[in-house]
């Protein structure tokens, strides 16, 4: 049992698409819990990550990116990163770039909650002098009344420890919502599905990360052999991404299914057999019932 009383509470990421929302989280949990890439739109749900201390637990809530959908998924996507903020204490608003009409678009959504921000400006380490971070800055006071400003690098790491402090000290005594030991609620089969997609991200161009989606369809482990045996779907909207997928002799889904399993294997601690195939399922970004069906919900 624990002498001093514990503190908590839930703690939304936003911002705009590749700002490194991922990237942050990842640092904050120490775990890769979120796939990340260079490519706008890498996430898709909400995200959820757990940093428990000694008598603290903070729950980060890993938003998609906030702008204007297209079609059915992102008008879904969007929905989520928007219905988040009602549902948490305080908000990192992450930043790299001094303040557009995007951003002020993100900043309305905070007016209308009235909820604690907290405004980081990720990216520190591409800017060429302090004089820059300081017009960064100097662009959102005034937007929101904010509880503080923090240039960080997420990809380094750096100045990431004042920020958790802050967040610390302005924690309600409360319950912890998660055993100690998770580092994030997401099922084994979401992880390893979205370790997949981010090969896909990674290893194709253009029109076809964005048309892709993962589902685990098999999962049995071989206590025998101490191995995992994993059979993953992968579906696009046309049959000219499937074969660009494939590559020419099957050569670019080998190195999509094996750049993945070295991620599987890395994070579950266990040796995996991956045996990815591809369906083809025509507009399914538009579609209710093919959205349900691979796992994009209201939430």
């Amino acid at each position: 049992m624990k002498n001093n009383p514990t503190k908590s509470g839930f703690v939304a990421i936003v911002g705009r698409p590749n700002v490194g929302k991922s990237t942050l989280i990842n640092q904050l949990i120490g775990k890769k819990i979120a796939i990340t890439s260079d490519k706008p739109q890498t996430t898709r749900h909400r995200i959820t990550g757990i940093l428990t201390e000694d008598n603290y637990q903070i729950v980060f809530v890993d938003t998609p990116g906030m702008h204007k959908g297209v079609d059915l998924l992102n008008k879904r996507i969007d929905k989520i990163a928007v219905s988040t903020l009602k549902d948490v204490d305080a908000a990192i608003f992450i930043v790299d770039r001094a303040k557009t009409k995007a951003e002020d678009h993100i900043i309305e959504y905070f007016k209308n909650t009235g909820i604690k921000v907290y405004l980081v400006i990720n990216k520190i380490d591409l800017l060429e002098s302090k004089h820059k971070i300081d017009e960064i800055i100097i662009s959102y006071i005034g937007s929101y009344d904010y509880s503080g400003y923090y240039p960080i690098s997420a990809l380094n790491n750096e100045n990431i420890n004042y920020l958790i402090k802050d967040l610390t000290n302005s924690l309600e005594e409360g319950p912890f919502y998660y055993p100690e030991e998770y580092e994030t609620d997401q099922s084994e089969k979401t992880l390893m599905a979205e370790f997949i997609r981010e090969k896909i991200l990674e290893y194709t161009e253009e029109e076809v990360p964005h048309a892709a989606a993962v589902v685990i369809e098999r999962m049995n482990y071989n206590k025998k052999q101490k191995t995992l045996d994993v059979g993953a779907l992968i579906v696009v909207e046309r049959s000219t991404q499937k074969m660009i997928i494939l590559g020419k002799d099957g050569t670019k889904i080998k190195d999509i299914g094996k750049a993945a399993r070295l991620d599987i294997n890395k994070r579950f601690n266990i040796k995996t057999h991956l045996e990815i195939w591809i369906k083809v399922k025509k507009d399914w970004r538009n579609k209710e019932s093919e959205l349900i069906k691979l796992g994009y919900s209201d939430e």
